[in-house]
């Protein structure tokens, strides 16, 4: 099953255990789902890669709604965008440790022969689709302009 189905199930799911947290959170996912495979050029189709983009890039925003309204003294909205990018988080595979993802990127460097910051750019395209979903962008930059440098 892949994910698209998964939350369509879950929401059903939801609705019946009046969970009404988990409920938005789903809905919020199917909406940038149903967006993703109506847009232009994807023949109506979401690859679970494609979605486990999606679903990283609406838990992040999550925690930085979360940040900013605690920023901002609104602790209930807080709360309620934590609680829901914990349920969105629960689709995502686990997160690699620093240590995981700099084994991988050696890897990588190994494996295209990178010598220095001039092969950056390849080092990051390969390492961003082979961790996606499981590491962040950020994260991924930064250990690799360290190995490079």
């Amino acid at each position: 099953m892949n994910l698209f189905d998964q939350i369509s199930k879950d929401i059903m799911e939801a609705m019946k255990a009046k969970d009404k947290v988990r409920l938005e959170a789903l809905r919020n996912v199917k909406k940038n789902f149903i967006e993703a495979k109506t847009a232009p050029g994807n023949n109506d189709e979401l690859a679970d890669a494609d979605a486990l983009k999606i679903l990283s890039k609406l838990a992040k925003q999550g925690r930085e709604s979360a940040a900013f309204y605690r920023e901002k003294g609104r602790e209930e909205l807080a709360s309620e965008e934590e609680a829901q990018a914990l349920v969105i988080e629960s689709y995502l595979p686990k997160a690699l440790s620093p240590e995981e993802i700099e084994a991988e990127v050696k890897a990588i460097i190994e494996e295209i022969g990178a010598s220095g910051m001039k092969d950056m750019g390849k080092v990051m395209g390969l390492a961003s689709q082979k961790m996606a979903g499981r590491a962040d962008g950020k994260q991924i930059s930064q250990i690799v302009k360290q190995l490079l440098a």
